[in-house]
């Protein structure tokens, strides 16, 4: 197995304060938008987000998770069960403008199934996603995101790989594997 670093724990932090200007160019002081971690894995880079916009913009932004555990397309087509995270969703959805934030966008299908979640906690205005990477020619879906970290070309046999030190990782950083 080799990896390669993609980015660091600087480069990351960076990033992280790019994507951070540009929600804020777009949602100024988000009076109407709420952010939504999806389960498992977005939720920590969407409580890192939030931390950083609420600290610049000196106000509370709405924050919640979903997980789209029971609406994905495979979930009965899995040998194990899968396993049901946490859904918190501690506000109105409602006409409001909802980012959906993961780690890395691979297939698009953790989207469609978050779309499908999503909507039974009201039908937002505006619906974005924000992604740390973006794996480029994975889709199976027509997805897109529309702020992105980094964008990485891959193939089948490679992943990512997401260390976070809130998950327990010694430093913050993203690799590129190759399961060869």
């Amino acid at each position: 197995m080799q990896k390669k670093l993609l980015l660091d724990s600087d480069l990351l932090d960076i990033t992280l304060d790019r994507l951070c200007q540009q929600l804020i160019e777009n949602h100024d002081l988000f009076q109407d938008t709420a952010i939504l971690g999806l389960q498992p894995r977005g939720i920590y880079l969407a409580e890192w987000i939030h931390q950083k916009l609420c600290k610049q913009l000196k106000t509370q932004i709405p924050l919640g998770y979903l997980d789209a555990t029971f609406h994905r397309d495979d979930f009965r087509r899995r040998d194990t069960p899968a396993k049901a995270y946490e859904t918190k969703v501690p506000f109105i959805i409602e006409g409001k403008k909802v980012i959906l934030v993961d780690d890395v966008l691979y297939t698009g299908r953790t989207v469609r199934a978050s779309l499908d979640a999503m909507i039974a906690f009201g039908r937002p205005r505006k619906v974005e996603l924000l992604v740390l990477v973006d794996r480029k020619q994975t889709r199976d879906l027509p997805i897109e995101a529309d702020y992105v970290g980094k964008y990485v070309d891959t193939i089948d046999s490679q992943r990512i790989l997401v260390e976070l030190e809130v998950q327990g990782a010694k430093q913050n950083r993203i690799w590129l594997i190759n399961k060869d």
